[in-house]
């Protein structure tokens, strides 16, 4: 059953000139690509409640943050009142434009929101929602993902969800979390009160991995993210059991053990029982990821003496060196979308983020130039976007960056210090 009781009582309305044209998307990830100019006005009280203009300014104000989120749209500053009719898009030189309005009665509210080309004034898309007050976020996020969508002919970003560790001011405990992109809504998934490390969300996004110290040892467990009460272990064999990577299918995930003595990569089931040795002393091998077809698998190995990135077809066994640059290369994390690898590389003495391509020898490419270190890189949902945990001070931020390496930013500002993060889509 779905999480949020949300009605979606429009759908999109498309005029007649748009409905029988040939559809033609933009394309997000071209590097020389301009920004899409958005006027995003407040929105407009349709009930008879007055005084609510501060209200219409913080749902557009949150919608126009998710809007530039996903690193292609730009939004125009509008006032109270302004930014709303074809005449104010002409001279704000905007592409396009949304009109919001609202009503609240008791602890619900209702949405409809219109999606503008600002040049032509056709109404490209109109979309309703209702729901209990508490839900508004979620309402203008899938609003975002369609407006997203509507331009690109793919999905946002905007309902999807971002796990990370976070450990508070002046304590040890680290405890792992979940947010939207804004950071907006905090959900606490562990409560160990101790060391908690490396969460993996399954495909659909409705499980989540990760390891914790609490017992005495570095054991795998993994909790159902459409529940708060319970989690189940996964692994408690002695020595380590590393978060796994699950495979694409949901079904296996690649996961380190030690119990044998060296730390080898392993194939487990959703029960932690062992399919399959992928590895065996040939040196420390963690951080394993899968392709998107399933077929092979990229994972961090010192059997070269320094951490390396390897990759090996799993139906084989065969295994290559794929990076050559930097004293130290770990933290892999495969694209959804293509053969791209993107890693934290010690550069420098400094740990920056790169990517490769695991099928063309020498293809790494440096995406950050600045004097901080730069970990635990990961791919958003949509391949656009990479995620990963900055050096602030003493402590980590979560930041994100396009893949051409624009747009880097903090991605929400949290007490204490943040680190691991993870992404992916939101199904439950």
């Amino acid at each position: 059953m779905k999480r949020f009781f949300i009605i979606l009582l429009a759908c999109c309305l498309f005029s007649p000139m748009v409905a029988n044209a040939q559809r033609v998307y933009l394309d997000i990830s071209a590097p020389e690509a301009r920004k899409i100019r958005f006027a995003v006005p407040w929105f407009q009280n349709s009930g008879t409640a007055t005084g609510q203009q501060a209200y219409g300014r913080n749902l557009s104000q949150t919608l126009a943050k998710a809007l530039a989120f996903h690193g292609i749209i730009e939004v125009g500053e509008t006032a109270a009142g302004s930014g709303t009719t074809h005449e104010e898009w002409q001279r704000l030189g905007v592409d396009y434009a949304t009109l919001g309005r609202y009503t609240i009665s008791g602890d619900k509210i209702s949405l409809e929101i219109r999606l503008f080309d600002a040049s032509s004034n056709d109404m490209l898309m109109g979309k309703s929602y209702s729901g209990p007050s508490s839900q508004t976020d979620e309402m203008l996020f899938k609003f975002t993902d369609a407006v997203i969508k509507e331009l690109t002919g793919k999905p946002g970003l905007a309902t999807t969800q971002i796990a990370f560790v976070s450990q508070p001011p002046n304590k040890r405990e680290k405890e792992i979390y979940i947010t939207d992109i804004l950071g907006k809504t905090l959900r606490q998934v562990t409560r160990h009160q101790s060391l908690v490390v490396s969460p993996r969300f399954s495909p659909d996004g409705t499980y989540l991995c990760y390891t914790s110290y609490h017992s005495g040892n570095q054991n795998l467990y993994i909790t159902d993210l459409r529940q708060n009460k319970t989690t189940q272990a996964l692994s408690r064999r002695p020595g380590m059991n590393l978060a796994p990577a699950w495979s694409p299918d949901g079904n296996t995930m690649a996961v380190t053990l030690s119990h044998e003595g060296n730390p080898d990569l392993y194939l487990i089931n959703r029960r932690g029982e062992i399919l399959k040795q992928l590895t065996r002393n040939a040196g420390i091998n963690v951080s394993p990821d899968f392709s998107p077809d399933g077929r092979y698998l990229v994972f961090v190995s010192d059997r070269s003496k320094k951490p390396q990135l390897y990759l090996m077809e799993l139906a084989t066994g065969n295994t290559q060196r794929i990076t050559y640059e930097g004293t130290e290369n770990a933290e892999p994390s495969w694209s959804p979308t293509e053969n791209l690898v993107v890693y934290s590389s010690r550069r420098d003495g400094i740990y920056q983020l790169c990517t490769v391509d695991p099928f063309r020898d020498r293809s790494e490419m440096q995406l950050t130039q600045d004097k901080t270190h730069h970990e635990s890189p990961f791919w958003s949902p949509d391949g656009n976007q990479i995620i990963f945990a900055k050096r602030d001070g003493a402590g980590h931020k979560i930041y994100g960056i396009m893949k051409n390496g624009s747009y880097q930013r903090m991605l929400f500002s949290l007490p204490g210090s943040q680190s691991y993060p993870r992404w992916a889509v939101k199904t439950y």
